[in-house]
């Protein structure tokens, strides 16, 4: 996480970490439809960790190792999907985006929560 958000704040980029479960549909469209395209696009830095995952290693904002599971109860991000904003030292950067509450302003929300954080890394 640390050596992603140092990247991603290095381009003026917040670390967009999106918190996700196997099998979820919501999860799904704002994968393919908003952070995948942008991702291809070079306008966010992004990565997706499973709620439930307790095997895989990383590291954290921290330096210490510890796994996706771990990250997001600590992050209190229970609700899948959750969008996570953060600068290079691990501190959230923009309200988090919980859910798809409302597919059709999704992508306004997500914009506005993205300029909201590149803005706080300036």
């Amino acid at each position: 996480m640390r050596g992603a958000a140092q990247a991603a704040a290095a381009r003026g980029q917040p670390l967009v970490v999106m918190i996700t479960l196997a099998g979820c549909p919501y999860c799904e469209i704002v994968r393919k439809h908003y952070l995948l395209p942008m991702r291809r696009e070079g306008l966010v830095h992004a990565v997706q960790l499973d709620v439930l995952d307790r095997t895989a290693n990383l590291q954290g904002f921290d330096g210490q190792m510890t796994t996706p599971a771990a990250l997001a109860t600590g992050w209190k991000a229970r609700f899948t999907p959750t969008v996570l904003f953060f600068g290079a030292d691990g501190r959230e950067l923009a309200e988090r985006l919980v859910g798809v509450a409302v597919p059709d302003f999704y992508g306004e929300y997500l914009e506005a929560r993205l300029n909201e954080a590149r803005n706080k890394l300036k």
